[in-house]
């Protein structure tokens, strides 16, 4: 399996961005796909994720502000991050979930200016 994630980049506190991320490879139906964060010093966390189902869970500081979403025609998972704060600055990795394995996406790298 293959993560291809894009959208990363630099945004002022209070802009948008969106992530996405492509799968490719072997693909199960079932899966869970998602995106976490490292910030620098810090470690890894989960910003959100999503089921095939469409059932989602979100890290507290960043529910109200962050939609995740996904296509599943086009293993496709994205991440809509509105009113981005200082402090939502790290590299943003994709995740994908299936057959009780995880894959990773290189990171894509978001950085918001105050």
């Amino acid at each position: 399996v293959q993560l291809q994630a894009s959208g990363g980049g630099l945004v002022q506190a209070g802009g948008s961005l969106r992530l996405s991320c492509a799968a490719s490879g072997v693909i199960s139906n079932i899966n869970t796909m998602g995106w976490y964060r490292q910030a620098p010093g810090k470690l890894r966390e989960l910003v959100a994720a999503i089921t095939t189902g469409g059932s989602t869970n979100y890290a507290d500081s960043v529910k109200g502000r962050f939609t995740i979403s996904r296509d599943n025609a086009k293993n496709t998972v994205y991440l809509q991050m509105n009113s981005l704060k200082p402090e939502d600055t790290a590299v943003y990795y994709c995740q994908r979930h299936q057959w009780g394995m995880d894959y990773w996406g290189k990171g894509t790298l978001v950085t918001v200016s105050s």
